[in-house]
């Protein structure tokens, strides 16, 4: 870790690319282990558009905060507004990520002001508060990954404002710095710091290749599965050999 640059990275798509294909335990277990980041998964997450492809995508952030009239003084400016900027750095490769400080019964927003996301075709919205309109935007064809703590008929007020963006926030008790990478599949949302997301792919796709070869030992040998797992040195440098 002493020798780690923790500067931030513009992640690729070739790189979010491959993430898709990994699974978020294994991605939550290197960056827990490798990357010394002890609370990188978002709890108490709902996939809201199952059906559709894995999410791996640059994080663009929105924070929430209670509103007052000198906030909201300050921070509703139309289409300048937080959300509205937020949105608009938001286009393939990246992710919406909203701070809504757990509120689910709180909607960061619902199908009118997600259109900009559809139009910039952004990937999807992560956030710990609430989702609205999730029908409208399935029947219209948004094309969003939507993962949230709770579905909602309310809007933000009188719980929460956009009141920053492009900000490192958090979310389900997770930091999120711009252009981290959220993965996304049926047990959740992992993040990934940008700095660390090229390593880690690479070793979550050899963990993922050497658990295939040993559970193709196990079914070869008809053992029970403790025999060759976890992996032993032996079975890593044998499952080595097979790469060459």
């Amino acid at each position: 870790m002493a020798d780690r640059s923790f500067a931030p990275v513009d992640v690729p798509q070739s790189v979010l690319d491959r993430f898709k294909k990994l699974p978020v335990a294994t991605i939550w277990s290197h960056v827990v282990r490798d990357a010394g980041v002890a609370l990188p998964f978002i709890e108490d997450l709902t996939l809201y558009t199952p059906g559709m492809e894995r999410l791996a995508a640059r994080a663009r952030t929105v924070r929430f905060l209670p509103p007052r009239p000198d906030l909201l003084s300050e921070v509703r400016a139309g289409e300048n507004s937080p959300e509205y900027k937020a949105m608009g750095r938001c286009g393939p490769g990246d992710v919406l990520v909203c701070d809504m400080m757990g509120n689910t019964k709180a909607c960061i927003f619902g199908d009118v002001k997600a259109l900009q996301l559809k139009m910039n075709n952004a990937d999807g919205i992560v956030t710990d508060g609430g989702m609205r309109d999730l029908d409208v935007m399935e029947q219209e064809n948004y094309g969003l990954i939507v993962y949230a703590r709770g579905r909602t008929p309310y809007a933000s007020g009188p719980w929460a404002e956009p009141a920053e963006e492009n900000v490192q926030i958090q979310c389900g008790g997770v930091l999120v710095r711009p252009g981290d990478v959220l993965v996304g599949d049926g047990d959740g949302v992992v993040v990934v710091p940008s700095w660390f997301a090229e390593e880690c792919v690479k070793v979550v796709e050899d963990h993922e290749s050497v658990e295939a070869f040993v559970k193709m030992k196990i079914e070869r040998d008809n053992v029970p599965p403790g025999r060759y797992y976890p992996p032993s040195p032996e079975t890593w440098e044998e499952w080595r050999q097979t790469q060459k």
